[in-house]
């Protein structure tokens, strides 16, 4: 009998837990996205083959990690009230002259009244002539040699973003070289090693010794975070470029420690 009631108290308790726990979840749930992000891949100039692999990356990692993600090449939805709604708007793969004027007006005051933004890849490949932007993303991009395999160092391990990295991340990948060098108005977060590709690009440009690939920098009263990585369709499986796009957004949505004062 005393065994019986034993056994009946266990089940009881069990139960009880499984009610708990289930409970939880539901209510984890029912309390929605942590936050939300504006993805934006919009071209006007060339059009990457990666964009729906990237796209699709981005939502899957919106779904593993509790926040909404909604993807998008309509550029109507620059205006006030809409981005409004978002910790980060990401371009993703943009090029060229993706909004026109208002909607470029609209985007500004986002930054300034404290967004986030994040540039993927070819992002710096869009809207060369607003300074603005420019200045948002922290350099231009001018070209580019083949893709091919090659050494990117690691500087910034204190950051969301290049915490799960190895301080040498051999990698394949289309290594642009840009118009200036950021490191004077941003937090370098990565490097490549150009002795250990051919860095030199279509028109006959190369960075040198000091070659930055990634960074971040306060702007204008909001928060920016660059990656010049993610040309191939293969880099959106791979597992630690996925947690460097990671930890990127949650730095530019302000999710994570976003210490990224310039070097200088």
């Amino acid at each position: 009998m005393i065994g019986k009631r034993v056994t009946a108290v266990l089940a009881g308790l069990l139960l009880a837990g499984s009610l708990t726990a289930a409970a939880s979840t539901a209510a984890s749930a029912d309390s929605g996205p942590a936050f939300r992000v504006l993805v934006f891949s919009k071209t006007a100039a060339f059009r990457h083959a990666s964009i729906p692999a990237a796209i699709a990356a981005v939502e899957k990692l919106g779904s593993e990690h509790n926040f909404a993600v909604d993807a998008t090449e309509d550029d109507t939805v620059f205006n006030d009230a809409n981005l409004s709604r978002y910790q980060a708007v990401v371009f993703l793969l943009t090029t060229g002259d993706v909004l026109n004027t208002t909607e470029q007006g609209a985007f500004q005051r986002y930054i300034e009244h404290g967004g986030g933004f994040m540039g993927v890849h070819s992002a710096s490949d869009t809207f060369h002539n607003w300074a603005w932007y420019g200045g948002l993303v922290g350099a231009y991009f001018v070209d580019h040699p083949s893709p091919q395999q090659a050494t990117v160092d690691v500087e910034g391990t204190s950051t969301a973003a290049t915490a799960p990295l190895p301080n040498k991340w051999v990698r394949t990948d289309e290594w642009y070289n840009f118009n200036i060098n950021p490191r004077p108005n941003v937090r370098v977060l990565a490097t490549v090693d150009e002795k250990s590709y051919n860095p030199v690009g279509f028109s006959g440009h190369s960075m040198g010794a000091d070659h930055p690939i990634a960074w971040c920098h306060p702007y204008d009263g909001g928060r920016s975070f660059y990656t010049a990585m993610g040309h191939t369709s293969e880099s959106y499986s791979e597992p630690l470029y996925l947690q460097h796009l990671l930890g990127g957004i949650d730095m530019a949505a302000g999710q994570a420690p976003f210490n990224c004062n310039p070097d200088s």
